[in-house]
């Protein structure tokens, strides 16, 4: 299959709960992953994080999938529609 770019991006509402599930995850797919940003938001009680992947719609949608299920966490996903050499 060919591969594609995609940024996944993610809202963890009280991060505290969440983070360290979040964080196992994405280190299961760290062939995949070319880059990450996180940004906490304190006062609010939120992290606002973007990671940029490249990999099959397949890899992609499995940690997307994994991701979404995850409680207190909103997951989007946009894929590139250029396949990669």
């Amino acid at each position: 299959m060919k591969k594609r770019i995609a940024i996944i991006s993610a809202i963890l509402e009280s991060p505290e709960k969440s983070q360290y599930e979040f964080n196992k995850i994405v280190s299961e797919y760290k062939s995949l992953i070319k880059g990450r940003m996180g940004i906490p938001f304190d006062e609010e009680n939120i992290s606002v994080i973007s990671i940029t992947v490249v990999g099959t719609i397949d890899e992609i949608n499995s940690l997307t999938g994994k991701l979404g299920n995850l409680n207190n966490i909103t997951v989007k996903t946009s894929i590139s529609k250029k396949e990669l050499d």
